[in-house]
């Protein structure tokens, strides 16, 4: 450190500081720690989309809204793990059998032409019965979670399977009915459909109106829109409602992130602005471009506004509310938490009775997409959703993980999924790279902590 005389002599010397230089190493270092499973799904998402024939790409309209539409249980399931992983690396094994469970008395009130919405919520109901349960044994009595929930992993399934004797009920559910029209994946089952249905403005505009107007410019051949896809040169229709829905998010979206760094300079916080203008272009122009591809197959799919629904909830829970931190904070170190006054039991159960709500609601979806339930539906979704959680950056000691990166690592599940689907890939070999790409995100998880100790 150098030293600068002030004025003449007798007087004080103060030590000027000397500025560091930036290492360059430790900053790409950094970045690529930060953002390893975004760079992940970037290379996933050009092997499937853009380095296999333009039928089998995962960028396809089509094959967005099958991906959207196959994953819907993995984000619904995977928003409720990851509170649960945040009490210090806890799971629910038994979310999948509550699906079942759930599904099947909410599918048998269907067929009895039961009130839709009462169905749903008898559905939701009893996964939240079933959370709180569960919690009770976790919570108060500390019995181990993963022991309480592999008992009800088996018990649930039991009677699933015996409310519904055993039989499937596939299909039972007529399709045009309202049920599937909001929970499922049909003709009607879109945005643009039900909006349609509410204003018959709307409906007449599409036929001769603005809205047939605008919907000219991007299917004509040659559209700029067009070549901006991949497997739509043969798209006749566009759905321009779903498509304002889209640019209107994105303005959203910027208007929120300029409030935020409008707010982290009054207040002082230091900020990266280059970094979050870079972060708002790319975000923006992804809800953009999603919603570009999806209007040229049939529009936003009625459950992609249950996944957005949940995740926003969520999202605003874990970063803006005192239960959020609460989960956080019994993670990190559940001791220290109890004594500053937080009482960690009811952390616990708010985690497991919002899962068994999820699942009850995840039930729901998978009534709607499947027309019906079967005894075996439900097996496997508890190990996607908490695939999802760690390959999104939750840890397995507890007290890390947020929302946006739980989407990242589902989103990541789903592509890989589903490509391999599409280019034929047996089924032995999809879930040795599933297993795989879970190991690489756990193994990352704790050399970092390592590296930090």
């Amino acid at each position: 450190m150098s030293e600068q005389v002030i004025g003449g002599q007798g007087t004080e010397k103060t030590p000027v500081p000397r500025r560091e230089p930036k290492n360059i190493g430790l900053m790409i270092g950094n970045f690529f720690r930060k953002y390893t499973m975004v760079l992940a799904l970037v290379a996933v998402v050009i092997f499937f989309g853009v380095l296999v024939e333009e039928k089998n790409s995962i960028l396809s309209s089509k094959n967005l809204t099958s991906l959207i539409t196959a994953n819907t249980y993995v984000f619904i399931l995977a928003t409720g793990m990851l509170l649960c992983i945040l009490t210090g690396g806890n799971i629910d094994l038994s979310v999948g059998s509550v699906v079942c469970l759930a599904g099947a008395v909410g599918c048998i009130m269907l067929e009895a032409k039961i009130n839709m919405w009462l169905a749903v919520l008898a559905m939701m109901g009893i996964g939240l019965v079933i959370g709180v349960f569960q919690g009770f044994w976790i919570a108060k009595i500390r019995v181990p979670a993963f022991i309480a929930t592999l008992s009800g992993f088996y018990a649930y399934r039991g009677f699933a399977s015996w409310i519904m004797n055993g039989e499937s009920h596939v299909g039972m559910i007529a399709k045009d009915s309202d049920f599937v029209k909001f929970f499922g994946s049909y003709n009607n089952s879109y945005v643009s459909s039900v909006l349609r249905g509410w204003f018959p403005a709307l409906e007449q505009s599409a036929k001769d109106g603005w809205i047939a107007s605008v919907e000219k410019i991007f299917t004509r051949e040659g559209s700029f829109f067009r070549n901006l896809l991949f497997g739509v040169n043969s798209a006749k229709n566009f759905d321009v409602i779903s498509f304002l829905i889209g640019l209107l998010a994105a303005l959203i979206f910027i208007a929120m992130m300029v409030r935020k760094m409008i707010v982290q300079k009054k207040m002082g916080i230091k900020q990266s602005v280059p970094g979050q203008i870079i972060t708002t272009v790319i975000v923006s122009l992804a809800i953009i471009w999603l919603s570009l591809a999806l209007s040229y197959y049939k529009g936003f799919p009625m459950v992609l506004v249950w996944i957005l629904l949940v995740l926003g909830v969520y999202a605003y829970i874990t970063n803006r509310t005192a239960m959020g931190r609460h989960l956080y904070a019994v993670g990190g170190n559940e001791k220290a938490t109890a004594l500053s006054g937080i009482k960690t039991r009811n952390v616990y159960w708010f985690a497991y009775a919002n899962i068994g709500l999820l699942a009850g609601l995840a039930g729901a979806l998978t009534t709607g997409l499947n027309k019906g339930i079967d005894p075996k539906y439900g097996e496997g979704y508890e190990m996607d959703a908490i695939a999802a959680c760690f390959i999104g950056g939750a840890s397995a000691y507890g007290g890390t993980g947020k929302v946006s990166g739980m989407i990242i690592g589902a989103i990541l599940m789903g592509v890989i999924n589903k490509g391999m689907d599409l280019n034929g890939v047996e089924d032995p070999y999809k879930k040795v790279v599933k297993g795989l790409v879970l190991l690489a995100a756990v193994l990352f998880d704790v050399l970092s902590k390592r590296r930090k100790r």
